[in-house]
């Protein structure tokens, strides 16, 4: 028979992190596109992550940690940047420039002053200046809320652990298409790669700073 995953990695695979010192707060991808009904990268997960989020936020910029937002916008004229994978997943193409779809959510806009990096793949170390920024901030600790959590979620989570910092998705703060994928890469993170924390533990740790 077979046993309950949670067993079957348990002693090998459930070990904690724990938070750090030095925490950055990065928001991945909140763009319009996932939450907006009708559009193709439409995610009911999302929707309800955005929720989450902002609360996260205010106890970050209460507490002095910076926050990063991050988008993915590409070059329509022919979508070079992004390579092969625009290809696999064409609805990427409507992550253009002046495009409703590209833009950020109301909720979670970033102010003026607040980094913004832009991405063209589902990581968000990959191609841009994050990991720069993290060692210039003396950062030990990356707290991750956005979308989606089986890409660029779990993407960033497992380049965070490879670059030495330490990745803490907050549950209630990431989301997806399906329930699904969800929680199977909730699950793989927390056990291989980093922390999956309540949105209630990530608070209470950002306002002990």
């Amino acid at each position: 028979m077979a046993q309950a995953a949670d067993k079957n990695y348990a002693g090998v695979w459930d070990n904690r992190l724990g938070f750090g010192k030095k925490p950055v707060v990065i928001v991945i991808d909140l763009l319009k596109g996932y939450t907006t009904e009708g559009s193709p990268l439409y995610a009911p997960g999302v929707v309800a992550c955005l929720k989450e989020v902002p609360d996260v936020i205010k106890a970050a910029r209460a507490g002095g940690v910076p926050v990063i937002h991050t988008r993915v916008l590409y070059n329509p004229t022919n979508y070079e940047d992004g390579g092969v994978w625009t290809l696999k997943a064409p609805v990427l193409k409507d992550l253009v420039p002046g495009n409703l779809y590209a833009e950020f959510c109301d909720e979670v806009a970033p102010p003026e002053g607040e980094t913004v990096l832009t991405k063209n793949y589902a990581s968000c170390f990959f191609g841009t200046s994050l990991s720069s920024i993290l060692a210039a901030r003396g950062a030990d600790t990356l707290i991750i809320l956005g979308c989606t959590t089986s890409g660029c979620i779990r993407a960033s989570a497992v380049d965070a652990v490879q670059h030495g910092y330490r990745p803490i998705v907050v549950r209630e703060c990431v989301g997806d298409r399906h329930d699904g994928p969800h929680e199977a890469n909730l699950f793989d993170i927390h056990a291989k790669y980093g922390d999956v924390v309540s949105k209630a533990e990530a608070l209470e740790y950002l306002q002990s700073l």
